[in-house]
């Protein structure tokens, strides 16, 4: 859980925000008096306001006794969503009370398991253009609602755009569908795709969430049986190169293993398709100038990826909703 800097002054110029700013605080302050000496207000303050919000609400979002405090499940789901606004407000304040546009405050960003692409370079690149900004960088495999879980931005595989988010497309990469010579000696060679369904399919997950269950053709879409299902793509290439079944995954993770002949392609006329990434970040009026920063460091470090190279970049921002067909 990341912590928001607090300065006494934004409590003041703010009333109408001010029981969110101290349900905030206190969430992440864990202690009701601790979040008042923090924001510089008594401790009866503190709890006045969260109790004036609970009654707002009509839910209980905080359960506190001597020793400790818990968030309700009303709580939780508040507080994701309620940081993400908090932050905006904040930053906000800042570029007004600063007139620049220097990117600061705290981003948190979402990214997926990338060995061997040089992230640590785009965070050391990104931390040196803003030394005013905390970043919070969490890697994980599901696929992240940015608004719930409380992120500023994310990278993503995606062929389809939530409401209300933004992609700036970072490459198109061609999805192949392989499989081991031992494998396919030991089950037979897929003439049609069809035939898939008397073999192991190794799936990923679609949007994170839930295990895939079609492949995308060149005439549309095959249903799929998974022997093994994982939103991790290397589990799915090593299980693959281990003779466990076909998988389909973006090209330029298998090219070295085609090349060897350690996997070799299935149906390559006939299972197809495209993987887009993109990095994606919530549509609103004021975007911060810290998001505003990371997202071009990742354009241009993503330029400079070989595996993001094969595929066509493309620069343009997509919006969700109005400019769906592009974003596919």
């Amino acid at each position: 859980m990341g912590i928001i800097c607090y300065k006494t002054m934004q409590m003041r110029e703010l009333p109408e925000t001010s029981e969110l700013l101290t349900f905030v605080r206190a969430v992440e302050a864990r202690s009701i008096s601790r979040a008042a000496l923090e924001l510089g207000v008594p401790r009866p303050t503190v709890g006045r306001r969260l109790a004036r919000l609970e009654e707002k609400l009509g839910a209980r979002l905080l359960r506190r006794t001597t020793r400790r405090m818990a968030l309700t499940d009303a709580g939780e789901a508040l507080y994701a969503r309620a940081r993400s606004v908090v932050t905006a407000v904040l930053d906000a304040q800042d570029a007004v009370r600063h007139g620049d546009d220097v990117p600061r405050g705290v981003l948190r960003v979402s990214t997926p398991p990338m060995q061997g692409v040089g992230l640590g370079t785009l965070v050391s690149r990104f931390l040196d253009r803003c030394p005013e900004v905390r970043l919070e960088l969490e890697t994980s495999t599901r696929y992240v609602d940015l608004v719930a879980g409380g992120f500023d931005v994310a990278i993503r595989a995606a062929s389809d755009l939530a409401p209300g988010l933004i992609a700036r497309t970072l490459a198109r990469t061609r999805l192949v569908a392989v499989a081991s010579p031992a494998y396919l000696a030991a089950h037979g060679t897929p003439k049609r795709t069809s035939d898939l369904a008397k073999h192991r399919c190794l799936v990923g997950y679609t949007k994170g969430e839930h295990p895939a269950t079609h492949w995308p053709t060149s005439r549309g879409r095959v249903k799929v049986t998974a022997r093994l299902a994982s939103n991790d793509l290397g589990a799915l290439r090593e299980s693959a190169l281990a003779g466990q079944g076909i998988t389909m995954m973006p090209a330029p993770m298998v090219s070295d293993d085609l090349d060897a002949g350690t996997l070799v392609p299935v149906l390559p006329e006939r299972l197809t398709g495209s993987a887009h990434i993109a990095v994606v970040w919530a549509d609103r009026e004021f975007v911060p100038a810290a998001v505003r920063a990371f997202v071009d460091e990742v354009v241009r470090w993503a330029a400079e990826l070989p595996a993001f190279a094969r595929g066509p970049a493309r620069a343009a921002t997509v919006k969700a909703g109005r400019a769906k067909k592009r974003a596919r």
